[in-house]
């Protein structure tokens, strides 16, 4: 059953200044996340997606960005370079509060926006 759903989106070129400031990355970012700073291509617009993606699992969550941080929750890709979400802390006990089993996610990007969506799922 769904539980939540959440979209959002983001102009990419917000992001282009982020590249220069680390710290600023830290703090939304996890420590694996942070390591796309060190990539020579599409650095701005994977920053973004991955964004968006936190953004829009607030969204389906009902909560908004409120009672974890954005790095705890965290843009995976699979061996098939599909994205999933990982949660941990408080992101995470949020989930098993109000029964989270599964998270959808899909991302894409285009030159000037990025865009994800979400899709919790419960029992």
């Amino acid at each position: 059953m769904v539980l939540g759903i959440g979209v959002d989106i983001v102009k990419v070129q917000r992001f282009n200044s982020w590249i220069q400031n680390r710290k600023l990355v830290e703090r939304f970012f996890s420590a694996e996340e942070v390591k796309i700073l060190d990539s020579k291509v599409g650095v701005a617009q994977s920053l973004a997606a991955r964004f968006a993606a936190k953004e829009a699992f607030g969204k389906a969550l009902g909560t908004g960005i409120r009672n974890f941080e954005l790095k705890e929750v965290e843009v995976k890709k699979d061996s098939l370079g599909k994205p999933f979400l990982q949660v941990s802390g408080a992101a995470k006990k949020l989930c098993e509060t109000v029964g989270v089993e599964k998270i959808h996610l899909s991302i894409s990007h285009e030159k000037e926006y990025a865009v994800a969506f979400i899709v919790l799922e419960t029992a």
